[in-house]
């Protein structure tokens, strides 16, 4: 009887809990409106910002103390756009946006605004109407921000630049963007240098030196600064090696420039009017360039005749397509059917089309020299097969595995006398490492075809290799050395001989606004190794007031040396305390406190470093 009675309770037990849970399906609650935007991180990206359009080194806002969802920044922002992002280094994350693209920040401020995030189209930014100091608070839990026009910007430190010469390169000058021979300006005083003659519409900057882009150049103070027939937008600018803001020239004319060095002011008069020579611009995996615009073939059109382009050179293999502004969106000379074959044979065939999409290249399946020509007037294109390469193309390593790490500026080459197979012999750190021709990360690599290829003192695990985009493999060298590496693109396989053993010296890079090259890793400052000991290192040079930090690797998730104490000061006393630390936080850096010449020493054996003020 009691587990009858006991089954008959529980019986409607469940068929309450039943009925309960049919009426709470009933009165199921919606919650309307956007959840909270749940990151512990905040950046600002785009022209405007400190950083400009730097992905991998957006400029950071600060998290609230009583809020952690509630973000704010000062500082100072410059005409022009942008947007922010939770994470670095991607692009196609999800960016916060505003409502209405163009949303203008100005001196007027912005109070309470909604803003949006999404990835993709459309891409919607804040505009920076006026320069200056703007405080920014965005409020991630109820997805509203505000912008509130602080004071006028601080004027930019200027030190007078004394120089025997200055350039000017970049799409909008003669010589483009050829830094081993910019565009020669005339020394009229010891600061005043003048340039007259035409300017094309495109971008520009001016440098003391040739040959290097990791050095300063005299930029607008803000990116895109216009040139026209109306002068100079602004007549300031700044000496300094980021972020790389450049004027924009958006009328073609011929042009006097009077760059004054010692108080920081560019004047630009328009003297007359000119017509450009028609030019192409040809990118692609197949060119010398790749797909970057700065490296893009510059084609110009024949004399006598603005609708025919003529260029002989070399080709390797892969695809192209041309275009007569350096511009992605823009419309291209393509061919009419996709992947049309340039070979040893010629063109399949010699239909040339006008147009954004679809995104159809021709395809040079032979490397070789070659003579192309894009008839803009009757639509055709034709290839003339001139030969076996003259110089095959450079193979390029990088990897933190090599000596120049990620940066494809300091990619190791590799060369060859034999097509399709290059074989390279020098040291290897612990790391990962991959090759490519085309000095492009969006364009193909030579990867292991299995993830998780080892080398080491026994070679390479595995001798299958492919040439593609993704997934992302690379070999790792679990063991450093002397190597002696194979690359065969015939039989697409690799194979890795361990020669010795061998003193791996790092190279050391130095980066902060404190530095020539700011908070850029691309434009970081390199010491030198101290010949003959383990593990010293030196420079010596100009150092402004600000912080800086120390890095083997130019990647900011990496370790990096660093003070044993945040409040570490270097002056024309030297350095206040001599301890390192090697560590990925807290992110303590050495503060200069007095801008001048030093000669800065790191052991990082020893774990210590010294400053000496010169002047």
């Amino acid at each position: 009887m009691k587990f009858k009675n006991i089954f008959t309770i529980f019986s409607a037990l469940c068929a309450s809990l039943l009925l309960t849970c049919c009426e709470g399906e009933k009165d199921l609650i919606i919650i309307e409106g956007n959840l909270p935007i749940k990151t512990s991180t905040l950046f600002l990206v785009g022209d405007a910002t400190p950083n400009g359009w730097s992905i991998d080194n957006p400029t950071p806002m600060t998290a609230s103390d009583d809020d952690p969802l509630v973000f704010s920044w000062e500082g100072q922002l410059n005409p022009g756009e942008m947007k922010l992002c939770l994470t670095k280094g991607s692009w196609d994350a999800p960016f916060i946006r505003p409502l209405v693209a163009g949303d203008k920040i100005g001196r007027d401020g912005i109070a309470d605004a909604l803003f949006d995030m999404h990835a993709g189209d459309p891409d919607n930014k804040w505009k920076v109407a006026d320069k200056g100091i703007y405080s920014l608070t965005f409020d991630l839990r109820n997805w509203i921000m505000s912008a509130k026009f602080v004071r006028e910007a601080d004027a930019p430190e200027i030190i007078p630049v004394q120089t025997e010469n200055l350039y000017i390169v970049g799409s909008a000058t003669p010589n483009g963007w050829n830094i081993d021979e910019p565009t020669a300006l005339e020394k009229k005083s010891d600061y005043i240098f003048v340039y007259e003659g035409p300017l094309d519409a495109g971008e520009m900057k001016a440098c003391t030196t040739t040959g290097s882009w990791d050095v300063e150049f005299v930029r607008p103070s803000y990116d895109g600064c216009k040139i026209n027939s109306s002068g100079a937008e602004a007549a300031d600018f700044v000496f300094t090696a980021a972020p790389d803001y450049k004027w924009v020239v958006d009328e073609p004319g011929i042009y006097r420039l009077t760059f004054d060095l010692e108080h920081f002011t560019i004047a630009a008069e328009y003297t007359g009017s000119f017509t450009p020579t028609p030019k192409l611009y040809m990118i692609g995996e197949a060119t010398e360039g790749g797909w970057s615009w700065d490296d893009a073939i510059v084609i110009e059109a024949s004399e006598g005749n603005d609708g025919l382009f003529v260029w002989e050179g070399e080709l390797g293999r892969g695809s192209l397509k041309a275009s007569s502004v350096k511009d992605f969106e823009a419309a291209f000379y393509r061919p009419a059917v996709a992947d049309c074959e340039i070979s040893s044979e010629g063109v399949a065939s010699h239909e040339m089309v006008l147009t954004e999409g679809p995104d159809d290249k021709w395809l040079v399946t032979t490397a070789g020299r070659y003579r192309l020509t894009f008839n803009t007037t009757d639509m055709t294109f034709d290839a003339v097969y001139k030969g076996e390469s003259v110089d095959f193309p450079v193979l390029y390593m990088i990897g933190d595995a090599t000596a120049g790490g990620w940066s494809l500026d300091d990619a190791t080459p590799v060369t060859t006398d034999t097509e399709n197979f290059y074989q390279w012999e020098g040291i290897l750190n612990v790391g990962a490492m991959k090759a490519c021709f085309t000095r492009d990360f969006s364009a193909p690599f030579y990867r292991p075809a299995d993830s998780g290829c080892e080398i080491s003192e026994t070679g390479a695990s595995s001798d299958a290799m492919v040439f593609t985009t993704d997934p992302d493999d690379k070999w790792t060298v679990t063991k450093a050395g002397k190597y002696r590496l194979t690359f065969d693109m015939s039989a697409m396989k690799f194979s890795a001989q361990y020669l010795e053993s061998a003193v791996i010296v790092p190279r050391l890079y130095m980066i902060g606004e404190a530095t020539a090259g700011g908070w850029s890793l691309d434009d970081a400052t390199e010491y030198n190794h101290v010949e003959g000991t383990e593990g010293t290192y030196t420079w010596t040079g100009e150092l402004k007031t600000g912080t800086f930090k120390a890095c083997t690797v130019k990647d900011f998730n990496a370790p990096f040396y660093r003070p044993s104490d945040n409040n570490c000061e270097i002056s024309e006393n030297g350095v206040s305390k001599p301890d390192v630390v090697y560590t990925t936080g807290p992110d303590d850096q050495w503060k200069v406190v007095k801008a001048g010449k030093y000669t800065i020493t790191i052991d990082i054996v020893a774990m210590t470093i010294s400053a000496k003020f010169i002047n």
